[in-house]
């Protein structure tokens, strides 16, 4: 197989390899019944599944190793069945170990290497006879590797050398195990496959009486297959793909007599193209066949040996897309060329013009589909390009996707001129049916990406407004990013960053609405941003709570508490999430409002606070809760800053009216002044300098600020509506009174009486001076705040300090599994 990542570089390639078992000389030759046959001659191919596979080797030989070494009452306890299972054949072990290896290995050799003698594939046999003798050597150094700087309980699980001598590991299982993978694959040679059956069999037949460790013999096996890969890939192996008189024997068979088969020289491939005989079919061979009775048609032949590199391809795409995006995954040549017929078939049927299918069939490990010759496709030349025939592809994309068919990957070499002169799309080997309205939008982005590095932008979506819809493409507007475009669309010469942003932005500019633009992206791709801070959230707040979390306090404080104020604290944390969802709530509509989401958005915040500062992660929650309402980001963005405004004003009018009934100066004394105002001048200079500069200057009088008023003029209205203001004004304040209550139930607990209101206030002050600390959940700074804040108005420190602790446990930590489910509900229900 090709090693290129380009399948456009192996079409037509005249190199690429063949069966020996059918010869040919490249001219012209007659044979039975006077077919004249054109063909080049078969060479070998670097296989890329042989790189795969040793790479796939090489893991195991790791997991292996370290399961021996920290799995290692698992592996023990594997072992110790299998020699169990061995005391019933206890008679085994008066055998001649040495001489049965020594046969076995001499069988094997002899028996493969006079194959491929015999067979005239004399590289086969010196690559398989050189990696035997590098399978020994590499054994014997990882051996002495393993010994020198291994530890000694991976010493002892690998130590294969108790009982017949020899290196740390089996040498004879690695040596011929690298044999046997050059000689390979074991499924076109009876000795291989029979040389395999023996050494397994030979393995564990010394794995069950005790003479070699299982993890041993895993890893020399591992050390063979690597060697043999490598061998093999680098020196090549011969195709068994059917050429000159086999194609002519299988074209038969499907009702072709031949008079003549022609291969097509490699021109396409030379410049990088793919035919448009086949429908684009990467890494293919072609043929031109001539029949009896006049008939010109076009063999295209696909071998299996080429077709890792597409599927590990199709395997990626599906794990980068997310899971609402349907994908192709053909494991063999077979089923995708299956696949494509049934696809050309289906298109042909809707009355679309696509490369006419003869019929398809397999011999060998080739796969062949066979076309008419007419009618023929020509590539397009966008210089002749009209209006008219981008609508003309557009509809015919349009007509496919309504009977359920997407391409799937669509590229500016996708397009091409039909018999008829018609602009049509071609390469459906990607494409499938029963598609859903995801891989339609995609396709349609795709098309328009494609377009745009050949066409200019404007005319494009006047085009594809008249062929699909002002709608439709307003539709489009959240699936237009890099991932749903085609990697040879993405590597384009004229294609760059700034192209998607433009196609956005003038898909945008289709809605009425004045923030067209601020349509939020749906999610198509697992590696998202979205996913990334997800596992960031859960890495930071697994070490958080492994680091942070001081089990001895907690259980300290806990003991000495009363449960029933203790029980009463947590109801109360609890119970505050009520206020801050009466807050939100408050500026979501009411046909959009849910009390059960918003209920779980705030709960899904305090499980943010484990790996977020502490006002950072409930406002994230809630950004996101918005947005999946429906809500553009503008809006969804004034909306939280009137909750955060309306929280802001609540707490300092909540410390005035408290301070004065309480008659404390606390507010005076905990404002660290001078900080402030330094934060305010830098602030202010950073702003300064800024618009200074010009570029910037710009950028921020063009760009941000039309958005900053769009959202303040959202903001001004939301905080105007004396209902809603009312009622996120209650939120607040009640969420704040019942998190005092909570840790005045806390200091009840411990037995220490006081002022709720007292209580309240001290909290409340303290509370949100720590939060500004950017540590996650203001882990240290809050209940540093809360400690000293208490002990400075005559709470004992032992009491505040035990106090503290066990309010962060009934508020913080206690509330954490109840947040984590919240947000799992939400993902769930697509909240979030």
């Amino acid at each position: 197989m090709s090693t290129s990542t380009d399948p456009r570089r192996s079409v037509g390639d005249a190199a690429t390899p063949a069966s020996a078992s059918a010869p040919v000389s490249g001219q012209d030759a007659p044979v039975e019944g006077g077919v004249s046959i054109s063909d080049t001659p078969p060479k070998r191919v670097h296989d890329f599944s042989d790189l795969v596979s040793a790479v796939m080797a090489v893991i195991a030989a790791v997991i292996i190793m370290l399961a021996s070494v920290y799995l290692r009452g698992i592996s023990t306890g594997v072992e110790a069945d299998v020699h169990h299972a061995g005391l019933l054949f206890g008679w085994l072990v008066e055998l001649p170990l040495s001489l049965l290896q020594q046969l076995a290995t001499v069988l094997i050799v002899v028996a493969v290497l006079g194959q491929l003698i015999i067979g005239r594939e004399w590289v086969q046999s010196i690559t398989a006879t050189v990696s035997m003798f590098l399978g020994f050597a590499v054994a014997e150094a990882s051996s002495w590797a393993i010994g020198r700087f291994g530890s000694d309980v991976l010493v002892k699980a690998l130590d294969s050398s108790a009982v017949i001598g020899g290196p740390l590991l089996p040498d004879v299982f690695a040596g011929l195990a690298a044999f046997l993978t050059a000689a390979g694959p074991h499924r076109v040679r009876g000795s291989v496959k029979w040389g395999w059956n023996t050494l397994i069999a030979i393995a564990a037949l010394f794995m069950v009486i005790s003479v070699d460790p299982i993890a041993g013999v895993a890893v020399a096996f591992a050390i063979g297959r690597l060697i043999g890969l490598l061998s093999r890939f680098v020196l090549g192996t011969q195709n068994k793909g059917v050429w000159g008189r086999q194609m002519v024997a299988a074209l038969t068979g499907i009702g072709l007599d031949v008079a003549e088969l022609k291969r097509r020289d490699s021109g396409l491939a030379e410049i990088g193209r793919l035919s448009l005989a086949d429908d684009l079919s990467p890494f293919s061979r072609i043929y031109d066949v001539r029949t009896r009775t006049g008939e010109a048609y076009i063999a295209s032949v696909c071998d299996e040996q080429t077709r890792t590199v597409g599927y590990l391809s199709q395997l990626w795409l599906w794990l980068k897309m997310a899971s609402g995006v349907d994908l192709r995954r053909d494991r063999s040549m077979s089923e995708a060329t299956h696949h494509h017929v049934d696809l050309l078939l289906t298109l042909n049927n809707i009355g679309l013009e696509t490369p006419h299918v003869y019929a398809r069939t397999e011999s060998g490990e080739s796969s062949i589909m066979v076309f008419h010759a007419d009618p023929t496709f020509t590539h397009c030349d966008w210089n002749t390009v009209q209006d008219d025939d981008l609508v003309s592809v557009m509809d015919y994309l349009g007509a496919a996707n309504r009977r359920g068919v997407t391409h799937r990957n669509i590229t500016p070499e996708s397009f091409a001129r039909s018999g008829t002169g018609r602009l049509v799309l071609t390469g459906w080997l990607n494409g499938d049916d029963a598609s859903s309205p995801a891989n339609v939008a995609i396709d349609r982005v795709q098309l328009l990406a494609a377009l745009s590095c050949r066409v200019g932008l404007g005319r494009i979506i006047r085009c594809a407004e008249r062929s699909w819809g002002r709608a439709a493409l307003i539709g489009l507007v959240p699936f237009v990013q890099n991932v749903a475009v085609a990697r040879d669309t993405r590597t384009d010469e004229f294609w760059s960053r700034e192209t998607i942003k433009a196609l956005r932005r003038s898909l945008g500019e289709l809605s009425p609405d004045e923030e067209g633009g601020a349509i939020e992206s749906v999610t198509l791709s697992r590696f998202n941003v979205k996913s990334f801070v997800t596992l960031v959230l859960l890495i930071v707040a697994a070490v958080v709570v492994f680091t942070q979390l001081k089990p001895q306090d907690f259980l300290d404080a806990v003991s000495q508490a009363n449960p029933w104020m203790a029980a009463l604290s947590f109801l109360f944390g609890v119970a505050s999430w009520g206020g801050s969802a009466l807050a939100l709530g408050a500026f979501i509509d009411r046909d959009r409002r849910s009390t059960a989401g918003i209920l779980a958005s705030q709960a899904a915040g305090s499980f943010t606070t484990v790996s977020m500062p502490a006002g950072v992660g409930p406002a994230f929650v809630n950004l996101q809760y918005l947005r999946r309402l429906g809500y553009r980001n503008a809006t969804a963005t004034a909306i939280m800053s009137a909750v955060l405004a309306v929280q802001a004003i609540t707490i300092v009018g909540l410390l005035v009216v408290i301070g004065i009934f309480t008659g404390r100066n606390t507010l005076s004394g905990m404002i660290p002044t001078n900080t402030l105002v330094i934060a305010i001048g830098l602030l202010a200079f950073v702003v300064s300098a800024a618009m200074i500069v010009p570029y910037t200057r710009r950028l921020v009088i063009d760009r941000l600020v039309p958005i900053v008023l769009s959202y303040a003029r959202q903001l001004v209205e939301l905080l105007s509506q004396p209902r809603k203001l009312t009622a996120a004004v209650c939120g607040w304040l009640l969420q704040n009174l019942l998190l005092g209550l909570s840790f005045w139930a806390s200091l009840m607990a411990l037995g220490h009486s006081a002022n709720p209101l007292e209580i309240t206030f001290i909290y409340v002050l303290t509370n949100t001076l720590a939060s500004a600390v950017p540590t996650p959940g203001g882990l240290g700074a809050i209940e540093a705040a809360l400690t000293l804040g208490f002990t400075s108005v005559g709470v004992p420190y032992a009491v505040a300090f035990s106090a503290t602790l066990l309010f962060r446990l009934l508020t913080y930590w206690l509330r954490i599994p109840i947040g984590a489910a919240a947000m799992k509900w939400m993902n769930a229900h697509g909240l979030l």
